[in-house]
């Protein structure tokens, strides 16, 4: 019997495909269809050799609009400046045509699958991780006009879950109010992370987290780079994040400014009395798109500088995936004009630092989430999943921020730690165990197990 619905998954890189075709077969073994929208060769080669109907980037799209206007209206795309500035940011293109023929191809390629499969009485529903790139963003688009719907996926707070988001970019909504009890798994969960104080590193993201050097003189990244410039210049094979000359540069940039803030940075003993920010990643889809106002983060640096009690310093550290991506420059231009900014190292332990903060700051970064496990007060900016935690204090515009800092630091309101644990209980709950693009065979049972049991499948 043919199956009822078919997931349509997006993949944008080989290193995704290999997980998503370990995931399709045991979808498939189960008795659900899988389709595939790819936007890169080698993972389109691969897919078709498996069996599984795929939409290509490199096929010729059945039509595409030349007028952006009439797509964008056609599709509910409000603003496609906004839309368009993840890509933009992230990958230093200047390029406004080259960005918008880049959504009418990707809009046209996504409505030609569900077009296609629609067209064939098949009941869809469109999978992808969650992220800002134009592919991503046609795709949702896509879906949405044609009433489809579509599911992002993204690491939740707690190691080896995920959080499912049903037709929307935003932070994942948690329950505010505290559950009733705290499931002994999540009670050691919790307790463990504090003891061990292990900061959350989804395993995909794991070979980010190290110094600007190593991630230069690395065999792995070197290989990666020898295969992926021979693809591209050598076969013409076409690689959504084939901008190889922007990711040479922007490393050897991280290096650059990793050397010339060491000499700024303080050690954690010396900090005094201060009010933490935690750098988040630059240009990262959690600001470019769910908080787009604070994408600059060294202007919002500079109010905080400008708004933080006399009593207080303003004690900054990058994120420990990210070393050396923030402008050395114009940090240290802020450091010369302000000295109450602090730069700890980036190898300080993140709940160390969160121990010895009077309170934190956080646009979305889940240093904020992690701060309230230890007790400490946080005011939070931007969308995150904590916003509604009873241990957070939101702000609505930056400002509030000179009130809120000072009533903070002056009488710090604690909350209990049960009814911290309750919240996260919350948390726990609204997520589902598994990893993405961890590819061993006991993880990808599990990820299917929930992604059917989320979406809905054969199975």
């Amino acid at each position: 019997m043919t199956p009822a619905r078919t997931l349509l998954i997006t993949t944008l890189a080989e290193y995704q495909t290999e997980f998503w075709l370990a995931a399709a077969l045991t979808l498939r073994s189960s008795g659900n269809d899988v389709a595939f929208i790819s936007f890169d060769d080698r993972s389109t080669e691969r897919l078709r050799a498996a069996g599984f109907e795929t939409w290509s980037v490199g096929d010729p799209p059945v039509t595409v609009h030349t007028d952006l206007a009439r797509a964008c209206a056609e599709h509910e795309i409000d603003n496609s400046n906004f839309w368009l500035s993840h890509e933009r940011y992230t990958f230093a293109i200047r390029d406004s045509e080259l960005l918008q023929r880049k959504l009418l191809r990707y809009l046209a390629l996504a409505g030609d699958a569900l077009d296609a499969l629609r067209g064939r009485g098949r009941a869809v529903t469109m999978v992808q991780e969650l992220g800002g790139f134009v592919s991503v963003v046609a795709s949702y688009f896509a879906a949405r006009r044609r009433g489809v719907d579509n599911w992002f996926i993204e690491p939740s707070f707690f190691r080896g879950r995920l959080f499912f988001l049903r037709n929307s970019f935003r932070a994942a909504r948690i329950d505010p109010q505290p559950a009733a009890t705290v499931s002994p798994e999540v009670r050691a969960y919790l307790d463990a992370t504090l003891n061990t104080q292990a900061i959350v590193i989804p395993q995909k993201d794991r070979h980010q987290y190290t110094t600007a050097a190593r991630k230069i003189v690395n065999r792995r990244n070197v290989k990666r780079l020898v295969q992926k410039s021979i693809d591209k210049y050598l076969l013409g094979k076409h690689q959504e994040f084939g901008h190889i000359t922007h990711h040479v540069r922007t490393h050897a940039r991280m290096l650059l400014n990793n050397l010339r803030l060491r000499r700024r940075y303080t050690p954690l003993p010396q900090a005094g009395r201060f009010v933490y920010y935690p750098l988040h990643v630059p240009a990262d889809m959690a600001l470019t798109l769910r908080s787009p106002e604070y994408l600059d983060q060294l202007a919002l640096i500079e109010w905080l500088l400008r708004s933080v009690p006399q009593t207080h310093a303003v004690a900054i550290k990058e994120h420990p995936a990210m070393i050396g991506a923030i402008d050395a420059h114009r940090v240290t231009q802020l450091m010369d004009r302000f000295d109450n900014l602090l730069m700890l190292p980036p190898s300080t332990n993140n709940f160390d630092v969160l121990r010895a903060c009077d309170g934190v700051v956080s646009i979305n970064s889940k240093a904020g989430a992690e701060a309230t496990l230890v007790g400490k007060p946080v005011l939070v900016l931007g969308d995150a999943f904590y916003r509604s935690s009873p241990a957070v204090r939101p702000i609505e515009h930056v400002r509030e921020l000179p009130t809120a800092l000072a009533e903070t630091v002056a009488s710090p309101q604690r909350v209990q730690p049960e009814q911290v644990a309750a919240w996260f209980q919350n948390v726990w709950d609204a997520s589902s165990p598994g990893e993405l693009y961890v590819a061993d065979e006991a993880n990808v049972e599990v990820f299917c197990a929930s992604l059917i049991e989320r979406v809905g499948g054969a199975a």
